[in-house]
């Protein structure tokens, strides 16, 4: 793990939490249990404090940072989709924040929120719980369905199996040259979650 003291302070990561080696972590940063963090993840805690509570994740090339003395907080099973950024924001419980979308500072946005890819949701902007929210600039649209919390929740919960995962099966290796005869399926793998996908 690439973890870094600055300025007296050292990250604290509970034991099941997963942080890829090419991820950086940076001061005073708490992570919580079953917790994955992906490659290419910066999550910089020199100016103030992120916390990121139980079983969230945050994906490739996330950055999460703030304006100096903010405290950031991605409360319980929060999920930041990959190259997403979130900067001075406070993300709900159960929340989805899509692809490449920016969060800017002092945004609120309460449990149970799904915010579509490549959105921008501006500084001070409050969501209400179960806002489904698209746009450049960010529009609340609709409520999420529970069919739609469900098909998060499932997802987030595969992001919540990952770090065991990892810590038993992750391992550098030199690349096959060609594809072995037994080599397994992984759509059967995971069937359950391609027929919850299919229907949302």
């Amino acid at each position: 793990m690439a973890i870094y003291e600055f300025n007296g302070f050292k990250p604290v990561v509970h034991p099941t939490a997963f942080v890829h080696p090419q991820a950086a972590v940076t001061g005073n940063v708490i992570i919580g249990a079953d917790v994955y963090v992906g490659p290419g993840a910066a999550i910089r805690g020199d100016w103030g404090k992120i916390i990121i509570k139980d079983g969230c994740n945050v994906q490739e090339n996330c950055t999460i940072h703030m304006f100096p003395g903010t405290t950031v907080t991605l409360h319980e099973g929060a999920h930041i989709g990959h190259g997403a950024i979130i900067h001075g924001a406070t993300i709900g419980k159960n929340c989805l924040v899509g692809m490449n979308s920016v969060v800017m500072d002092d945004v609120i946005i309460e449990d149970e929120c799904i915010i579509g890819a490549l959105c921008f949701v501006p500084a001070k902007m409050e969501i209400e719980r179960r806002s489904l929210v698209v746009g450049n600039p960010a529009k609340i649209i609709k409520q999420v369905s529970d069919e739609m919390m469900a098909w998060k929740t499932k997802g987030t919960q595969l992001y919540q199996a990952l770090p065991k995962e990892a810590y038993a099966t992750l391992k550098p290796c030199e690349p096959l040259t060609e594809e072995e005869p037994n080599r397994p399926e992984q759509e059967k793998m995971y069937e359950t979650w391609n027929k919850i996908k299919t229907n949302p």
